[in-house]
């Protein structure tokens, strides 16, 4: 299986990151089937680090092959279908507690992008129902993450190349 990282650098050997809060399944290195969305978010850090440091940043994509029949012989994957209540519930834990861990060595399912996010944070400051935010979910186009959560998640990757598209500095 292919995936992708977007961000400002060529990552042959990822790493999870811990010091990031906000993260939908905690700490780690985030990946995505969808290369558009990968395309997006580098787009997204590139613009971001480009105005820290007032220059011109080019985005990167990064392509790795998911070695996932193998790495479900060995490892706790936990894949979402949906929106479900399960998904919401380790979302809010995640994004509460930077140093929530779960038990899983990869998680797999939706994506809290910024309308999804902001509903979540209607939940977490008690304005919105779980339930209602689950209903108010199902009108949103999401995209997906696989997450790689621990060291050994991280052996099923093996980096394959990886592009920078000056075009795609313009949305």
């Amino acid at each position: 299986m292919i995936v992708y990282h977007g961000g400002i650098a060529v990552i042959e050997s990822p790493q999870i990151l811990r010091q990031e809060v906000g993260r939908d399944f905690g700490a780690a290195f985030y990946t995505t089937d969808i290369r558009d969305q990968a395309e997006r978010w580098a787009r997204r850090k590139a613009l971001v680090a480009g105005r820290k440091n007032d220059q011109a940043i080019l985005p990167v994509v990064n392509e790795y092959e998911f070695a996932l029949e193998a790495a479900r012989k060995s490892l706790k994957i936990h894949r979402f279908e949906g929106s479900s209540p399960e998904w919401l519930d380790l979302v809010l834990q995640c994004r509460a507690n930077a140093a929530f861990r779960h038990p899983f060595d990869i998680v797999i399912g939706n994506i809290a992008n910024d309308n999804v996010g902001e509903t979540v944070s209607y939940v977490q400051q008690g304005i919105m129902r779980k339930e209602d935010a689950l209903e108010r979910l199902k009108f949103e186009k999401l995209n997906n993450q696989i997450a790689f959560c621990t060291e050994s998640a991280l052996e099923f990757l093996r980096f394959k190349s990886h592009f920078t598209n000056r075009e795609a500095t313009n949305d």
